[in-house]
């Protein structure tokens, strides 16, 4: 737990300014330009990261991929990106029970730049077996230390604000901001290193800015946060605490003994693995897990009447967030495999990397934010607020008119025989669309569940939010291998489907509103 600035500092020398007087950054405590910048060169490297992935892996061997099949390669990608959400729920018991926030951010750090770098020199190790372990090794110390920066850096931001408000919200508006801004531009800078240059240093550039980022924490978190973090939750009971720390070591060492096992048996060929076939066993077992959790507190959770109707109703927000995510988190995959084969990607002479394509949804988020921030406003204050379902109903239907735009994308390029490279104002519509869904949905989605949760189990309803997106991005990437020009017909079959359950999911979600707006408890005056 945190001190009082008048209590003893670890961080030497005059303790920073109490968080709620301090107004150096942009009239926000210091401590959130250190978390601003940290974050923001994570997301750099992550994202910067991400769409390379299948790009690399589905590339032949003489063009200095892996020769993957792009099923196995964008099914790799999915189970990374729902590994990388999963991840956050251990890192956060683990920061809590025992590294506290800030040893628990500094340590992810180095683990996510470990792993970009053991990534960006599998390339001086070949496209062999060594080169193999390195890469994937790479891809495990990310998630590794994703899990442990990720949520614990949001819970930072929280705790430099204690007297909560609108300063608070603004102060998670600028930390956001960061996020985009770094997803933004690591997605052009590895994305023209990586195509153009080379695949590795490409991966090398993520490293490089995930360092920065851990330089940044290092020097500037003592000076700026003060001892906010430094400790994690402890008991009262010396007994008891000491039997948490010895609970926590235990389950950390045996899963990352489980975990060596594993990646020791796949490296060596003793294990076979098959991306397809473990990501499916994956979506039954998160589901699976989300199912039994609702049950367990259905019946053992020791609720009252209002808090089951409240909980059913984060079920159904559940199942549609899921489905919003296995058709956003195409991104990384179909989309980008798309932009790389069949988008027309000359302008004047220069060959626009595909992967630049990703940042178009950062950049639309950079701009439309505040724009959607002020309309819900607008639309409170005139009408009263929309409800929490009717705006994930928005978000399901604009992201369909995005996927309803390849379609059409897609119908062309199949017509031509696989001949026509189609206009990457295509990709750029689509994502525009996609981005004022996610607008709807997630930061929604994210309110809703503090709203909705019973006080005893707002943390866990928070877990179970990221497990939605999880669930979303392992189907993105079993089904986003489906763009091929090998077999054409089966990409607008792809887009079809995706289109068609994001509006069959809006519908259903629009003609739920008002028997869950009941569920609520909303106010009358509270309109669709």
């Amino acid at each position: 737990m945190s001190k009082h600035p008048s209590q003893a500092y670890a961080g030497g020398g005059p303790p920073p300014p109490h968080a709620s007087t301090d107004t150096a950054f942009f009239g926000h405590p210091r401590g959130l330009s250190t978390l601003f910048f940290t974050e923001m060169w994570e997301r750099f490297s992550y994202y910067g990261l991400r769409p390379l992935l299948v790009l690399f892996m589905a590339s032949a061997l003489a063009q200095g991929g892996f020769g993957f099949e792009r099923g196995q390669a964008s099914a790799i990608v999915g189970i990374y990106g729902s590994l990388v959400y999963l991840a956050s729920l251990p890192g956060g018991w683990v920061a809590d029970r025992l590294l506290g926030l800030r040893r628990a951010i500094w340590w992810g750090a180095v683990l996510i730049t470990a792993g970009h770098f053991s990534i960006a020199l599998s390339g001086l190790a070949g496209q062999g077996t060594a080169g193999k372990v390195c890469f994937f090794l790479g891809l495990l110390l990310i998630v590794c230390g994703t899990g442990l920066l990720k949520p614990n850096i949001s819970a930072i931001v929280g705790d430099l604000y204690p007297e909560g408000g609108a300063r608070r919200d603004a102060g998670f508006s600028i930390f956001y901001m960061g996020i985009n801004l770094g997803a933004f531009f690591g997605q052009l800078i590895t994305g023209i290193l990586g195509e153009q240059v080379g695949w590795h240093y490409g991966f090398g550039a993520a490293g490089v800015g995930m360092l920065i980022g851990l330089i940044v924490y290092t020097v500037r978190a003592n000076a700026t946060l003060g001892d906010i973090g430094m400790e994690p939750t402890r008991h009262p009971d010396p007994a008891v605490q000491g039997r948490q720390e010895s609970q926590v070591k235990a389950v950390l060492w045996g899963l990352g003994s489980l975990i060596v096992l594993l990646f020791v048996l796949a490296a060596t060929g003793v294990l076979q693995l098959n991306a397809q076939v473990i990501g499916g066993y994956m979506t039954f077992v998160l589901v699976g897990t989300a199912l039994a959790y609702f049950g367990y507190i259905f019946l053992f959770g020791e609720l009252d009447g209002g808090e089951k109707k409240r909980v059913l109703v984060i079920v159904v927000l559940f199942i549609f967030a899921a489905i919003f995510w296995s058709a956003f988190e195409q991104a990384p995959t179909s989309l980008n495999l798309f932009a790389r084969d069949f988008t027309d990607r000359d302008v004047g002479g220069f060959e626009i990397p595909a992967t630049w394509f990703q940042s178009v949804n950062s950049f639309f988020v950079i701009i439309l934010a505040p724009v959607f921030a002020a309309l819900w406003v607008t639309l409170a204050r005139r009408r009263g607020d929309l409800s929490s379902p009717a705006k994930f109903s928005a978000g399901l239907f604009f992201a369909g008119l995005g996927f309803a735009m390849m379609i059409l994308a897609a119908n062309r390029v199949v017509a031509s025989g696989g001949n026509l490279l189609v206009s990457p104002w295509w990709l750029v519509g689509s994502y525009f669309f996609q981005t004022v869904g996610e607008l709807c949905l997630s930061p929604v989605g994210l309110s809703s569940m503090t709203k909705l949760s019973p006080r005893k189990y707002v943390g866990q309803m928070m877990g179970i939010w990221f497990l939605a997106s999880s669930v979303g991005t392992l189907i993105g990437g079993l089904v986003g291998g489906h763009v091929d020009p090998e077999n054409l017909e089966q990409m607008p079959r792809l887009f079809t489907t995706t289109t068609l359950s994001l509006l069959v999911a809006a519908a259903v979600l629009a003609a739920l509103i008002v028997p869950i707006r009941r569920m609520m408890q909303e106010r009358p005056a509270a309109t669709a």
